[in-house]
């Protein structure tokens, strides 16, 4: 006996199949235009070359941030009603947040690394319990980033448009929702180079706007005081200390979708170019800056030129209307400015597919959700994770019809309890530390004052909102849990089933002649596909033997080690995959050598398993002629729709693809009750 490693690269090995020898179709012309060609995992330099630096990474993620200075300012504004004077207050109490909630996720991501965020944070330090709570909370509230950044966009983009045009609204924002997931099935770095132009031109634009707007009025700077007095003097005759106080608060809490994008930046730090921690903190620093001066300034304009709500257009957009005119800009700078504001919109939809498919990921590889969602597509991306976003946030757009503030109380929700369980362990954390003297109080003191903030926001939306939108928000998760909980209770039971089939199998006989016969090309050839060493590939082998006794001379084991999102972490994930997969080899090698039979094994590594096996069981056909192809199938007496969607059909996808190359193989099932 004798084993051997076949490290064939993605791209290439073994005789080609048929089908690879003729022109590519229609479809996959055009898949390949719009997605991209495959990536080479053989190239060493890979992940470097997908990671984001600082800049992309701001435009990538912190995009989410930045844009909710779109809706956020305008709810809370909205909410003071006459008492517009606390927009003051207001302002710097958002400059506060943001800047609080900022530095507290600056220092989860010393502590966290790797990334993974909320769900992260909550599931070390709180429980795989509360992991859980944080880990669906985050998926629906990234479904909601992507429907109400939408939403808002066309909001923004029909605002310089007469009201007869609204009725196409619904169907541009259903386009848009398309077009990103599309782009993003192509690749992150792609999908945020295309559209940094439009982040700039936000900050412009934006910017001036801001500016233009304060310095326009500062020769009135005097009477806004004097007026701003006069109504909290007023506001505290006619509400009282408790009123004006709880209108304050209220005008805050439904406010907070302000501070919506924050998390995105400790959420998405594995696609960061290393040393991530630096990037991830420089680009959370960009990101608090920018969103403070848009929130606030944009707050504070509101009040120095009076805006109020118009028909069909955004606060946003009025005041930029009011702006334009008071500088004799015109229209031009009205459709300039609303425009790129709705095209940030849809840049920072970004971050729900950036960040939605790598908390699914996390999950997948947790065991939470179907493991499928944890592979990797050819091009590198969640392809799974990113279609089913871009399906779920199609549908939340079409049961909102676009309404950005029903949206904005949904989306809310989520994003505020995932804060408050990460404030709250961080808390408990360092209080730990604290004791032990290993850490400052101040430390435990910032997560403190975050989790109390993040707690308070969460308490007065769910309580004034629960009616308007809230319960969906709650309903939804909750639902999410419980089917978590059952596909996690589904992964867990069957192991054990699994081992009373080997149990069943009983002891593996070992020859006492140890004298084993060296592989011999031109005699039948048994070649077992096989993934990690267990019960199921234990049960394939002997199985083969007692269905073809002394038929086969010579023992092949075939594994394709696949990169998903739980591997890829850094430049050496591929070679360290590759490692564990020929350990795994080794131990069924080792399993030949005990029923006395020669063996060796191939191996190799792609994102999917059945394109990367096809190759390698070619690659083995090439050597030895006269091979029969096998692999174990788990076959369950009753098969649920959901088990297809739980267990990958790779066997039955290899062995029509081999049959198509003119190859026998053979299924053997292990029977499942």
């Amino acid at each position: 006996m004798h084993s051997k490693s076949h490290n064939l690269p993605p791209e290439s090995g073994g005789n080609p199949s048929p089908s690879q020898d003729e022109k590519p179709t229609l479809w996959e012309r055009t898949s390949r235009f719009l997605f991209g060609a495959p990536r080479s995992l053989a190239d060493k330099s890979l992940f470097h070359r997908l990671a984001l630096i600082p800049l992309l990474a701001w435009v990538g993620l912190g995009a989410d941030g930045l844009s909710s200075s779109a809706y956020g300012p305008e709810e809370a504004f909205r909410t003071l009603r006459e008492h517009t004077y606390l927009a003051v207050f207001l302002a710097l109490m958002m400059i506060f947040t943001v800047f609080i909630i900022s530095i507290a996720y600056n220092r989860i991501i010393e502590v966290f690394s790797h990334g993974g965020g909320g769900y992260l944070v909550a599931t070390k330090l709180l429980g795989e319990k509360v992991g859980l709570v944080s880990g669906c909370a985050l998926i629906v509230d990234y479904v909601l980033t992507i429907t109400v950044s939408i939403a808002a966009a066309g909001d923004a983009l029909f605002s310089f448009l007469p009201i007869g045009f609204h009725q196409f609204k619904l169907a541009v924002e259903i386009f848009l929702i398309i077009f990103l997931t599309t782009i993003n099935i192509r690749g992150v770095k792609e999908s945020v180079i295309a559209l940094t132009p439009i982040f700039a031109l936000f900050l412009i634009t934006h910017t001036l706007l801001i500016l233009g707007g304060i310095i326009h009025h500062t020769p009135e700077i005097a009477e806004t005081t004097r007026t701003i007095g006069v109504g909290f003097k007023q506001g505290f005759a006619t509400l009282g200390a408790g009123g004006l106080l709880a209108l304050f608060v209220h005008a805050y809490s439904l406010g907070g979708g302000t501070y919506t994008g924050i998390e995105a930046v400790s959420n998405g730090l594995s696609i960061m170019r290393e040393p991530r921690v630096e990037t991830a903190k420089r680009t959370m620093m960009y990101m608090a800056f920018s969103l403070s001066f848009m929130a606030a300034g944009l707050l504070f304009c509101y009040l120095l030129w009076n805006v109020s709500s118009v028909e069909g257009k955004t606060l946003n957009a009025v005041l930029i209307g009011k702006i334009s005119s008071a500088f004799g800009l015109g229209n031009f700078f009205v459709i300039m400015t609303l425009i790129t504001e709705g095209a940030l919109l849809v840049v920072a939809a970004q971050a729900g597919f950036l960040g939605g498919p790598r908390i699914l990921a996390n999950m997948a590889v947790d065991s939470w959700m179907p493991h499928r969602f944890g592979a990797f597509s050819e091009r590198l991306t969640t392809q799974n994770g990113i279609v089913m976003f871009g399906v779920a946030s199609l549908l939340a757009l079409l049961y909102s019809r676009g309404d950005v503030r029903h949206l904005v109380v949904m989306y809310s929700i989520n994003v505020f309890l995932t804060f408050s369980l990460s404030m709250l362990g961080m808390f408990l954390w360092t209080m730990r530390k604290f004791w032990r003297r290993k850490i400052r109080v101040g430390r435990a003191l910032l997560f403190l004052v975050g989790f109390l903030l993040c707690a308070t926001i969460l308490a007065i939306t769910v309580i004034e909102k629960f009616l308007y939108g809230g319960w969906v928000t709650l309903v939804v998760t909750g639902s999410l849990i419980v089917v978590c909980y059952l596909i996690r209770h589904h992964y867990r039971k069957l192991p054990k089933v699994l081992a009373k089939l080997y149990a069943e199998i009983g002891e593996i006989p070992e020859e006492p002649d140890l004298n084993i016969p060296p592989l011999d090309p031109n005699k039948p050839t048994a070649a077992v596909l096989v993934g990690g060493y267990g019960e199921l590939g234990i049960h394939t082998v002997l199985n083969i033997f007692r269905i073809f006794p002394g038929h086969f001379k010579n023992l092949i084991f075939i594994s394709v080690g696949v990169i998903d999102s739980g591997g890829f972490k850094g430049e050496d994930a591929i070679g360290s995959l590759r490692e564990q997969t020929e350990d795994n080899l080794k131990k069924y090698v080792e399993l030949a050598r005990k029923i006395g039979m020669p063996a060796e094994y191939f191996v190799g590594i792609g994102t999917e398993a059945v394109e990367e096996g096809e190759k390698l069981c070619l690659e083995v056909a090439k050597k030895y002629p006269q091979t029969t192809y096998f692999a174990g199938k788990i076959i369950f007496q009753k098969e649920r729709w959901y088990q297809r969607l739980l267990h990958n059909e790779t066997a039955l996808a290899i062995q029509k693809r081999l049959q198509w190359d003119a190859k026998t193989m053979v299924i053997i099932p292990a029977r499942v009750r």
